[in-house]
């Protein structure tokens, strides 16, 4: 018998047989979703034997539900995402400089998903374009509400716009729009509690994982009092939520400057031999520098939204690029969750049956740790490597891979459980 999803005291409650909702998505969505679908209810069986399983429940969203529904995204896919918890969700179309804003971020708006978590690891056999992918293993928590995300726009020639143009030029005297009569307009909200639900995530993240630092990245060295600000109300989280259990690079620089560097020099290394986590923060462009350069010096990683979009796909890129990235939307308060494909919805190949279901499926595995049955997702990380090791992959990965052999989608699919 199937039942809810319920979050208690800050933890899931996840019944042996719980509903999940489930939206295929557009484009190719439908053919990842068929294939990964296979392999998630493969793992279940092989991990419980038929003592557990999903009963999975479509809801509509994209596409598909505007020509049913009339709507780009039904109130009724929203409250089953609520009632239920935790879903997962292939690509959704979302259209560029008009129409509808995208139906993602929609989501993560209505369900304050705060937190999108993205790991990024390295599959031993995947082709990357860097020498050393392998030294990639990061974990991404990007604040999912905020920032230019927001939504708050302006376009120009509007009279709403230009009544906002003259405000700030008539009442708070701004001088530095260049040119007013033919300026959009965007506002770039960051606030403290934004910032300090997503910084304690990763934090508490890092020291459950015992993992060496939390980065914070930012472009604070110009947005002075937006993401200068996130840097340093994650510092003034760290320290006074986490005082025991990490060291900050504002405390170094304190004591560095009060009572000298050889001091603060011993003071970090006694914190990193105790396995404290060790807080610091990186302006962004230098940080895409450092991925390539030196990515064994960071682990986790919180940053704005904005930035970790550009962030999390420079990452993917360099251990196989999006079609085999995954992600969470997550609200750690609420328990509510939902695990999506990364990559866009690649029309030309709807139906086709060839393209890589790799994001999906490793999404999936991250729904399954954080529903707690980690045994399933063991079995699908393992043998989604097993499959790559022995050069049995879609398009994307055979064009890259000498002697190769080339696969559908389905077909992955069928190669991942043959693995199990």
């Amino acid at each position: 018998m199937s039942d809810r999803i319920k979050f208690i005291h800050g933890k899931l409650e996840v019944p042996l047989n719980p509903v999940v909702p489930f939206i295929e998505g557009d484009g190719t969505g439908p053919d990842i979703w068929r294939a990964s679908v296979r392999i998630f209810n493969a793992a279940l069986e092989k991990a419980f034997a038929g003592t557990r399983k999903i009963e999975w429940m479509e809801v509509l969203a994209g596409e598909k539900a505007y020509k049913t529904t009339g709507s780009w995204l039904p109130d009724e896919t929203l409250s089953a995402f609520r009632e239920y918890m935790v879903g997962i969700k292939g690509p959704l179309t979302t259209p560029v400089g008009e129409g509808m804003r995208s139906l993602n971020v929609a989501l993560r708006q209505e369900l304050d998903l705060y937190a999108c978590y993205r790991p990024v690891r390295y599959f031993t056999g995947v082709p990357s374009p860097v020498k050393k992918p392998e030294m990639v293993n990061m974990h991404i928590f990007r604040e999912n509400t905020e920032d230019i995300y927001a939504g708050i726009e302006y376009m120009n020639g509007n009279p709403d716009t230009e009544k906002l143009i003259s405000f700030l030029i008539d009442k708070m005297n701004v001088r530095k729009i260049r040119f007013p009569k033919t300026s959009s307009i965007g506002i770039k909200p960051v606030s403290v509690e934004g910032t300090e639900r997503l910084v304690r995530q990763a934090i508490r993240f890092a020291i459950e994982k015992k993992l060496p630092s939390v980065t914070l990245v930012h472009k604070g060295n110009i947005m002075k009092f937006t993401e200068g600000a996130f840097m340093k109300w994650g510092y003034a989280l760290a320290e006074r939520e986490f005082a025991d259990q990490v060291f900050t690079w504002q405390q170094y620089r304190r004591i560095a400057g009060e009572m000298g560097e050889k001091i603060a020099d011993d003071l970090l290394s006694n914190a990193m031999k105790d396995g404290k986590v060790i807080i610091k923060d990186v302006i962004a462009d230098a940080f895409l520098q450092q991925i390539l350069l030196r990515p064994a010096d960071y682990s986790v990683i919180a940053t704005l939204n904005l930035n970790g979009d550009y962030i999390s796909d420079a990452l993917a890129a360099i251990v196989g690029g999006v079609g085999i990235a995954p992600g969470a939307n997550i609200n750690f308060d609420t328990g509510h969750a939902v695990f999506e494909a990364t990559h866009g919805t690649a029309p030309k190949y709807a139906g086709l049956d060839k393209v890589n279901p790799g994001s999906l499926v490793l999404s999936g595995a991250l729904m399954f740790e954080y529903l707690g049955w980690s045994e399933v997702a063991e079995l699908i990380y393992t043998a989604l490597g097993q499959t790559i090791l022995k050069k049995k992959v879609t398009y994307d990965f055979h064009r890259l891979m000498d002697d190769a052999t080339l696969l559908k989608t389905s077909e992955f699919a069928d190669e991942i459980i043959r693995n199990m």
